[in-house]
């Protein structure tokens, strides 16, 4: 019997894979950027935007989604899908990082989360049973297991955390019903190697449709991220989907996918747009620099986006510098047209085995932002944190 989301590697060169992942609402080509749309929408785009970008996948966020509207309201509206006009594959987040995030508004037992809300303060009770109904109810075609984002480092507090994780997992495979829906794990254990290993080797056996890999991008170094990377993903599933939540920088996703990573999320690409940035195959531009008022040649001169083909980077500095919201989202087009034409080239690259070659002259090219502005961008520590 076929596997019931089939995910098909066409195409390898070392670590790296090139692969379909096929869902109910359409195939998924890897590696796979994700924009993210925590409220059932990118925020400053509509779905067209999206296909026109190239977006196969987009994430929602279960736990904003439960708060506002209400999961029940969006089943009773015909499903996400249905709500936010998107015909392609959805991704739904469970919300854990969210609600892990709230610190002194929430506290925790084996059984679940007790959160205060940020929108009204007003208490719910957060188990992995109710992560799973809601986002049966919501219909997405990935859902994610609940899990607690722990700090990285502190070696102690990550043990306890992950048997409290793995112990929800095994409850989140039980409570799931839902045929048509990939229910992922999620691999925790920081920056140590054996708490990894222990993580994926029970999760493993629970045999989800996929592996996420999380609580990477939270405060540790590149380094010590990459290094993560590569003693977790060779004991995961060869024959699975892997994903690395909340992380999307470019030369992230390059070392991941060099690791064997399939999937990405990350709010870095419609985040900076709407602070005045955008992404360049030479680094990020920020149009609010003076040197843009001036250019008249657009963002970039082979992209394929409305923006590079209609707007200078003179008028995009005037919109940026005059915070017009037409400026927001042309820049938002940009990144994300950016992210996908990087994937479609990560893909080709592995397709045509010159990967190593593509890998090698994006490092050279590419000018890494500060480690500061990296994680800001990465994740916020607060509920809007996939905003």
């Amino acid at each position: 019997m076929s596997p019931p989301f089939p995910f098909v590697i066409q195409a390898r060169q070392g670590q790296a894979r090139r692969a379909v992942l096929h869902t109910v609402h359409g195939p998924v080509q890897t590696p796979a950027f994700a924009p993210v749309g925590t409220q059932a929408t990118v925020k400053t785009l509509e779905p067209r935007d999206l296909h026109e970008a190239g977006c196969d996948l987009i994430l929602a966020n279960a736990y904003h989604l439960y708060l506002r509207p209400g999961y029940r309201l969006i089943q009773a509206l015909g499903g996400l899908h249905e709500f936010m006009q998107w015909s392609g594959p959805i991704l739904t987040d469970s919300g854990g990082f969210q609600v892990f995030s709230l610190a002194h508004r929430r506290r925790f037992d084996d059984a679940g989360v007790i959160f205060q809300s940020h929108l009204d303060g007003s208490w719910h009770k957060y188990t992995p049973a109710l992560t799973m109904e809601i986002q049966e109810s919501l219909g997405s075609d990935i859902a994610m297991v609940l899990d607690e984002c722990a700090p990285p480092h502190d070696r102690d507090y990550m043990r306890a955390s992950l048997e409290r994780t793995c112990c929800w997992a095994e409850t989140c495979r039980e409570a799931h019903t839902r045929k048509d829906q990939a229910l992922f794990g999620i691999v925790q254990g920081g920056i140590h190697e054996d708490l990894r290993v222990a993580s994926a080797t029970f999760l493993a056996q629970l045999d989800f449709a996929g592996l996420a890999i999380g609580g990477l991008a939270v405060g540790e170094t590149k380094q010590e991220m990459y290094r993560t990377l590569a003693f977790t993903c060779p004991v995961l599933p060869e024959d699975k989907p892997r994903y690395l939540m909340g992380v999307g920088a470019p030369d992230d996703i390059v070392e991941a996918v060099h690791h064997g990573v399939d999937l990405f999320d990350c709010v870095m690409p419609t985040r900076i747009a709407r602070n005045g940035s955008v992404l360049h195959p030479a680094g990020r531009l920020n149009l609010r620099n003076s040197v843009h008022a001036t250019a008249e040649v657009p963002l970039q001169s082979d992209c394929s986006c409305y923006t590079c083909h209609h707007f200078t980077r003179a008028y995009l500095h005037h919109l940026t510098r005059c915070k017009e919201i037409s400026g927001l989202r042309l820049c938002t087009i940009h990144n994300v047209t950016f992210m996908q034409n990087l994937m479609r080239d990560i893909r080709q690259a592995i397709q045509d085995q010159v990967w190593i070659e593509f890998r090698q002259e994006f490092q050279a090219r590419y000018q890494i932002p500060d480690q500061a502005a990296r994680h800001a961008a990465h994740k916020t520590l607060g509920p809007e944190s996939r905003s």
